[in-house]
């Protein structure tokens, strides 16, 4: 396994979080494995930045919600080719509504992203890293997770069952020296809270003790810290990075 390349996979790695967390775990020295479901240009952005600043980056077209897909991706690109140390599960998508006008598919599809999805890749890099005797698993997860919040019944429900998802696998995983934590953020400032209007951002922020939105490189640190060595004892744990804010 020394000969292969460290690398840290990063799901929906193009913009935003993921896209941050690519770049600051490229530059803690992994090769970094992003995936994208649109938009290629803005992963090969990602990974001609990473390229620019001296690191290692490939971008992927890979739909978390096809298991099928993500089966075949980890066979194809990961086992036995790359030193798979870390996995992020950052893949989301939001179809806001309130439960008694959501629509069926509004809530399979969030649930078959944000929580399936990251099973199907837990459950591939779990399969290596248990061999390899060595990994990090990283969930995303939302403050809305611990929560709740109205009108995200689907988005809620599924980033707090990435917290029970975390902390079983934690207990599976712990024994071939695998830790499995969850990165829960808050408010970040992001392309989705850039249309929010100023009342809903005034609103937002009177609920944060901080009283300012959180960074896309907030979370990335606090994912830079779960995957370094000096978190080697660390699992089975939520990281709250929310300036404060419990709701």
């Amino acid at each position: 396994m020394s000969e292969l390349t460290k690398t840290a996979l990063v799901t929906g790695g193009s913009r935003g979080i993921g896209k941050e967390i690519a770049k600051r775990l490229a530059a803690d020295g992994f090769q970094v494995y992003l995936t994208y479901v649109s938009k290629p240009e803005l992963a090969e952005q990602v990974v001609a930045e990473i390229a620019a600043s001296g690191g290692k980056a490939k971008a992927f077209l890979l739909d978390s919600g096809d298991r099928e897909a993500v089966a075949r991706f980890f066979a194809g690109e990961i086992k036995d080719k790359v030193l798979l140390s870390v996995l992020v599960n950052n893949a989301g998508i939001t179809r806001d509504g309130l439960i008694m006008r959501m629509k069926d598919d509004d809530w399979d599809k969030v649930l078959d992203i944000n929580l399936s999805g990251a099973f199907a890749f837990l459950r591939e890099a779990a399969k290596i890293m248990t061999r390899q005797r060595e990994g990090r698993i990283i969930n995303i997860s939302s403050v809305v997770g611990q929560s709740g919040n109205a009108g995200q019944a689907n988005y809620s429900a599924a980033k707090a069952g990435l917290i029970g998802l975390t902390k079983a696998s934690a207990l599976e995983l712990a024994s071939r020296n695998v830790t499995v934590n969850a990165v829960a953020p808050g408010f970040i400032e992001t392309d989705m809270t850039a249309v929010l209007p100023d009342k809903v951002k005034e609103s937002l922020l009177e609920r944060i003790p901080l009283k300012r939105l959180g960074q896309a490189a907030d979370i990335a640190a606090a994912v830079s810290f779960l995957a370094s060595d000096g978190a080697g004892y660390v699992t089975g744990q939520v990281l709250a990075v929310n300036g404060g804010m419990y709701m």
